[in-house]
């Protein structure tokens, strides 16, 4: 165990010291030989951590972790301090916006980014890219993987060892390799084929069609290199990004609806084309250091309430892994990867993600010139739209991302569940609809057991739901006219004990049906592949459906519907 506070290890989960909470893991530190002038990846616990592996001389810590700097970034720090071509010499890296330049630190802000325009940027790179060339940067990056051969063995063998002992409690045909084009799957899509020995391994690429350019160019270039890997690229064809966002508003950091619409849920409807109901172990490239929330994440998860697609086990070969351990593999054993990361991205996902830093979006406005303005004035619109005072301001401070639920959305109205108590029934509520009923609500009450017409009476179009194990009627489903409502539907619970419970459920799928975006959360949810959405209607398959009520479970989905988080008002 380590405190991180103390830094010193110990046995126990509790500091005996400063009382605080320790951790498993000792994180690796960056240190710098002057002498080699370059950076060495050391434990605070190693006795030799102050000692250069190549001369010997004295390394003095540096950054609690760092990423090389290509050229082409280099050439644009250099031109926003005026100084083109001044380190094309020396050795750079980079800690978040902080530069270390032969191990001397120059900090890059926000005022760099606004210094100079796009264009006279863009004029600038094309200028002096002839000169540019990766000589000086590639001897630096040869003492680098020399100064830290014993860490890159280490990091392999124990990746290695971690893949063969998972992979070996499944059918080689049911391990599955997450591909996002990033440096991090890339490396665990490397490690995995290697580590197995199988070259012919599953790789599921999520294109959520907000990919950069030069990811997709990566996916292709993988495919071509890696002609014996299996390779299935999940869409949603369905959707058009810009139009959700016209209606239930942009992503923000709290709001991310695109990942489940554009990513977990296509790759989702992949696996259950290939995989149906079979559990399969899926390697990911996620690690522990990239955020707060995945910190708490597990090496090896399969907790129903942690795993977003399920059906699936999931494991992190590189889950300890520091950015520098990243780069010390890529470089180290020579694959290829996305050049966005030459560019100065740190991640490459959407490219217009609000979890994105202030230099991704400046780097998007020099290299997406035209997708950035696009997104940049939809945004501005936006913010007119749901009225704010001065939505320039809005947008280019950041404040956006930070928007919380439907405000000004007329779509807001969609969630909330309007009833009134049946004066003549007892456990009887008339909710309101946005539509008629139909069959696609009827078959929202698959998870309540069987539903039947038949059993219903039919001068009233009255459905009735049968528990499925006592074939006893619990539920009543009747079209019904109610003051105030232009469409509403009476539902009666009978012969069970919580009657509350059962109608607060059944409140989660009419949210459903009048709220449902396709945003594919469901389909993602459901072990057994019961739940899709075809068309514009939302299915059930009543034959693969097990009653689990995970769907309508609030510990699983807020508020029975994601549209719930991202959609509510104060009152």
């Amino acid at each position: 165990m380590w405190c991180k506070d103390c830094r010193r290890e110990t046995n126990e989960s509790v500091c005996e010291f400063c009382g605080r909470q320790t951790t498993a893991d000792i994180p690796a530190e960056i240190y710098r030989c002057p002498s080699c002038n370059t950076p060495i990846i050391r434990y605070p616990v190693d006795i030799d951590r102050h000692r250069c592996p190549v001369c010997s001389g004295k390394a003095v810590y540096m950054a609690s972790d760092m990423r090389p700097v290509f050229p082409e970034e280099r050439l644009l720090i250099e031109i926003l301090l005026d100084k083109p071509m001044e380190f094309h010499k020396k050795s750079v890296w980079a800690n978040t916006n902080k530069y270390y330049i032969d191990g001397e630190t120059i900090n890059i802000s926000k005022k760099h980014y606004k210094k100079y325009s796009p264009e006279y940027i863009i004029s600038k790179l094309e200028e002096y890219k002839s000169q540019n060339t990766y000589e000086y940067f590639d001897q630096h990056i040869s003492k680098f993987i020399e100064a830290n051969r014993s860490r890159l063995n280490y990091i392999i063998d124990e990746a290695h060892t971690f893949i063969q002992k998972e992979a070996e409690k499944y059918p080689r045909e049911n391990i599955v390799l997450s591909f996002s084009g990033g440096k991090d799957s890339t490396v665990t899509a490397d490690l995995a084929a290697k580590a197995l020995s199988d070259p012919s391994m599953v790789h599921i690429f999520g294109n959520t069609t907000l990919e950069f350019p030069l990811t997709l160019e990566y996916a292709a270039r993988f495919r071509e290199n890696n002609p014996k890997a299996i390779f299935r690229s999940a869409q949603n064809k369905e959707q058009d990004f810009y139009s959700v966002c016209e209606d239930i508003g942009p992503p923000a950091r709290m709001m991310r609806w695109c990942c489940s619409m554009f990513k977990t849920g296509p790759i989702t409807r992949i696996l259950n084309r290939y995989y149906k109901d079979i559990n399969i172990l899926t390697f990911y490239g996620i690690r522990k250091c990239e955020s707060v929330s995945r910190s708490k994440y597990n090496r090896v998860e399969d907790n129903a309430e942690s795993v977003k697609i399920q059906k699936q086990k999931v494991a992190s070969p590189i889950f300890l892994w520091q950015d520098l351990d990243i780069w010390l593999y890529i470089l180290g054993e020579k694959i290829d990867f996305n050049d966005a990361y030459r560019l100065g991205y740190d991640r490459v996902g959407c490219w217009c993600c609000p979890n994105n830093n202030d230099r991704a979006q400046f780097l998007s406005s020099i290299y997406m010139p035209e997708q950035y303005k696009k997104w940049h004035n939809f945004l501005v619109d936006f913010a007119k739209k749901i009225g704010k005072p001065d939505p320039e301001v809005y947008i280019d401070t950041g404040k956006w991302k930070a928007r919380q639920g439907g405000n000004g959305l007329e779509a807001s109205q969609d969630i909330k569940i309007r009833y009134t108590n049946c004066t003549v029934e007892d456990n009887a509520k008339i909710y309101q609809l946005n539509r008629a009923v139909d069959d696609e609500l009827l078959g929202m009450f698959t998870p309540f057991g069987k539903v039947s017409k038949e059993l219903g009476r039919k001068l009233i179009n009255e459905t009735i739901v049968l528990d499925i194990k006592t074939q006893t009627p619990i539920i009543s489903i009747q079209p019904f006219t109610q003051e105030g409502y232009e469409y509403s539907v009476k539902i009666k619970t009978m012969n069970v004990a919580k009657h509350d419970d059962l109608q607060r459920m059944i409140g989660y799928q009419i949210k459903k049906f009048n709220a449902c975006r396709k945003c594919l959360k469901c389909e993602s949810l459901c072990h057994f592949g019961a739940i899709s959405i075809v068309g514009d209607t939302y299915y059930i398959d009543s034959e693969k459906c097990k009653r689990c009520k995970m769907c309508v479970t609030a510990k699983y989905l807020e508020g029975g519907c994601l549209m719930e988080k991202y959609l509510r008002t104060k009152e």
